[in-house]
């Protein structure tokens, strides 16, 4: 049984425990026999090199004091002279050095000791007491060391991390740098479940029954005490339990009588449990089971691990396309990079929340992890809030996209790197597909005959339950990869024009669509006239010369890269096909680096339906309109302009026949969507004042709509997205800035210089407003308004209390808002 309600006070994350019951975050949590401790806090950072930076004899106290996750890069200055260039964030790398002193009590000299970072970018080399633990180059993966033998029990202990992002450019999109995702401080006994030990599957699943498969790898560690100077075979005994959703157990198993001689080797053990009546997960109803595995050693309880487990079954058919639980269905995805604007690369559970929620009321259901493998905390939250996932591993392989990038380590470090990804990632219920490679160089080589295959089956031979592809670029007859056939599923990056006739060329065959649209967007920008498409660049390979003077695109859904597609164009083909079984789009959300079709002064990307602050494009409204049940109505652009100019106004909607437009209470006329429309537009020649929109279903009003002319900036509103948040040190409030009117509406146009005040137990973690130009820092205490809207980012300190946020700019009514954090 659970140890009751004092197991939950404490629990923060136990690998891969998903976070439907991470309810608490006290910074760390104990179980009988393991214990995992936050390891973020009180790190002492240098940003430069340090000769002899890992011994102990450093004098660091004049070092910046922080606390982790930590990304170096986003405190700095944008410049296009720093060596990442604008393509990869235009902000610098550099060398830098962390250093912490902690004591392992003396009566735990029994016990063994890791210690688990979940990413460091890049280059990490580890050590404890002056001993090197090891180096890994992969930037976003995760990995152990023990620290057991080199320990001081009882006194002091120094780790130091040296992380080495100073040879660039090693990436086509903003990085960060440093040890930007958590770390975790873990004992264990003796025998206990090894690192990522256990391991999950679900066969003969129904709505009947299902059953639970179990392979435990259980490491021994040594002797039980120190007064057994031998290594001898010992009994123990396995337990395994399942909890529903209240924390019910309703299922177990028991193997005793094990026996595996304690000489630190790994065995693995099997185990199967049959439940009746399962709860299937799904994308609307992501049921999670807790599977918790204890350990006993003569009969006293050694460890305690715990697995997430969600039931389900899916399919992939040539012909008619993905099924989840027997149900058809299209994976409606999104591509998006790690970066969380402007906190840079620094990982934080509520930030991507943040994102997440945005994008399920988008109506999307799927995540793929461009180009690398996630944050574990992603993975949490896909499986919470029920995302299909695309869990990538490589950008590149033996060849290179960016001179210093991966394929410098590919050859050496591809297995361990990519057998770590999966036995991390393999119980998550949201990950659905795995990806062993991004648009990869060799594609159209023969090399990939032989890698591509290699690749494939270090996946497998860890995790057969699920299908693995690739994305690529060029999926023609000639392509490499599919050629080996090495994939499952055959990844198309765009190609939309050639949806209709993969059967032709891949008889078959089963289809995902890897990477789709590009389409480009400056929030609250428009050109006319909105119905011509304008292909910015005209080539991927040519500097773009054209454009606006001040780098904007237009936000009507009418420009697109040579390689992509409008958001528009490629959902007409998508939806048409059963065969088509999903889509993920470049990209959900802004981010750093990549600033196509421009370059500097451009510093961040144009291809998210969602800006980098976190502001919708108005495109996210058409897939509101087409992935969701929810009434919608959405009418563009602003209302301010010169008069007498022509302007293009556009809806989207759903639920209804017909969108009537009125201007300044005069009816402009009816419009239906005919055909595959999406959206429909009016041309109008404009006069100040007010247009509405109604859409109508048999003649009923569904929904109105209206846009003002707006006036003068006469106010700044505030509007919290959480106005209670959590004591933690890391619980996150968004809070949205609108330069506003005297009567209430938002100034489209709007630029003003806003300056921040906080007060109480909390911080200003990060200030944006998603123009892709501006070189403002991000950590600040002002932000210019860019088209009416900036963003502050509100960051609890470690005490319960009030938090007083003020926004002022001159000339304009000043606002506050307070939140509470418990």
């Amino acid at each position: 049984m659970l140890p009751g309600k004092a197991f939950f006070k404490k629990v923060v994350r136990l690998f891969c425990l998903p976070l439907a019951f991470v309810l608490f975050t006290l910074g760390g949590y104990g179980q009988q026999g393991r214990t995992v401790a936050d390891f973020d806090k009180g790190w002492h950072f240098h940003l430069g090199d340090v000769s002899g930076g890992e011994k102990a004899g450093v004098n660091d106290g004049n070092w910046r004091v922080l606390n982790l996750p930590h990304d170096w890069s986003i405190e700095g200055k944008f410049s296009k002279d720093n060596p990442a260039s604008p393509e990869g964030g235009a902000l610098p790398g550099g060398i830098g050095w962390y250093r912490k002193m902690f004591t392992i009590p003396a009566d735990q000299k029994n016990k063994l000791v890791y210690i688990d970072f979940d990413g460091v970018y890049q280059k990490s080399d580890v050590w404890v007491n002056g001993h090197h633990l090891g180096f890994r180059p992969n930037g976003y993966i995760s990995f152990r060391y023990e620290l057991t033998p080199y320990l001081n029990w009882g006194g002091k202990n120094i780790i130091a991390v040296k992380v080495d992002n100073s040879v660039q450019p090693n990436s086509r999109w903003y990085s960060g740098s440093g040890i930007y995702r958590n770390v975790w401080l873990v004992t264990t006994n003796k025998v206990a479940v090894d690192h990522w030990g256990t391991y999950v599957t679900t066969t003969n699943v129904s709505n009947n029954s299902a059953t639970i498969n179990f392979d435990i790898s259980i490491r021994n560690g040594g002797p039980l005490s120190p007064s057994q100077d031998d290594f001898i075979a010992e009994p123990f005994q396995l337990k395994t339990f399942i909890y529903d959703q209240k924390g019910i157990e309703i299922a177990n198993s028991s193997s005793k009588n094990l026996t595996s001689t304690l000489d630190g080797n790994v065995k693995s053990y099997k185990q199967e449990i049959t439940i009746k009546k399962p709860n299937l997960w799904s994308v609307n109803n992501p049921y999670l089971y807790k599977i918790v595995t204890k350990v006993y050693v003569f009969n006293k309880l050694s460890d305690t691990y715990t697995t997430p487990l969600g039931i389900r079954y899916f399919n992939f058919d040539a012909d008619k396309g993905f099924s989840l639980n027997g149900k058809p269905m299209k994976i409606l995805g999104v591509c998006n990079h790690h970066d969380l604007g402007s906190l840079g690369a620094a990982v934080n559970t509520r930030a991507l929340e943040r994102q997440l929620q945005m994008l399920k009321a988008m109506g999307c259901n799927g995540i793929r992890t461009s180009h690398n493998p996630p944050a574990p905390e992603l993975l949490d939250l896909c499986d919470k809030m029920g995302f299909i996932v695309m869990d990538e591993a490589f950008d590149c392989w033996e060849w290179k996209k960016a001179k210093y990038d991966y394929h410098l380590y590919f050859k050496e470090w591809h297995k361990r790197d990519l057998e770590d990804q999966v036995l991390r990632d393999r119980n998550h219920p949201s990950v659905f597909i795995w990806s062993i490679g991004n648009e990869i160089p060799q594609q159209g080589d023969t090399s990939a005959l032989r890698i591509a295959p290699e690749l494939a089956g270090i996946v497998h031979s860890l995790d057969k339950t699920r299908p693995i592809t690739s994305a690529n670029d060029n999926p023609g007859k000639g392509n490499k990869i599919i050629q080996s056939g090495a994939i499952d599923l055959i990844g198309y990056n765009y190609h939309e024009y050639d949806y209709a006739k993969f059967h032709d060329r891949f008889p078959g065959k089963k289809f995902i669509a890897t990477e789709t649209t590009s389409g480009l967007e400056t929030r609250g920008h428009y050109d006319m006239p909105s119905d011509s498409i304008r292909v910015w660049p005209s080539r991927w390979d040519k500097p773009f010369t054209e454009g606006n003077p001040d780098n904007s695109v237009s936000a009507y859904d009418n420009v697109r890269p040579a390689w992509g597609s409008t958001h528009e164009a490629t959902w007409k083909v998508m939806k048409k096909y059963d065969f088509l079984s999903g889509m993920f789009i470049w990209t959900g959300f802004d981010y750093l680096g990549e600033p196509t079709p421009y370059s500097w002064p451009s510093r961040s990307s144009y291809f998210g339906i969602i800006d980098l602050a976190g502001f919708a494009k108005d495109i996210y409204y058409m897939y509101q309109s087409e992935w969701t049940n929810k009434s919608v109505l959405h009418i563009f652009p602003h209302w301010n302009w010169d008069p007498g100019k022509t302007v293009d106004v556009w809806a989207f909607y759903n639920n209804a026949d017909e969108v009537e437009i009125f201007l300044n209470g005069k009816s402009a006329g009816i419009k239906k969507k005919t055909g595959d429309d999406l959206h429909v537009m009016w041309r109008l020649k404009y006069e100040p004042g007010t247009l509405k929109a109604v859409s109508r279903k048999n003649g009923k009003v569904v929904l109105t709509r209206e846009i003002h002319t707006a006036g003068a900036p006469a106010k700044i509103e505030l509007v919290a997205d959480r106005r209670k948040i959590k004591a933690d040190g890391k619980d996150l409030s968004f809070i949205t800035v609108r330069i506003l009117d005297k009567d209430g509406n938002l100034v489209p146009n709007a630029a003003n210089m806003i300056n921040f005040k906080i007060n109480g137990e909390g911080f200003i973690a990060g200030v944006d407003n998603g123009d892709e130009v501006s070189h403002d820092p991000f950590k600040a205490s002002y932000r210019k308004a860019f088209n009416g809207l900036a963003l502050a980012i509100v960051q609890s300190k470690e005490k319960s209390g009030n938090i007083t946020f003020t926004a002022t700019s001159a000339g304009l009514q000043m606002a506050t808002v307070v939140l509470t954090a418990r």
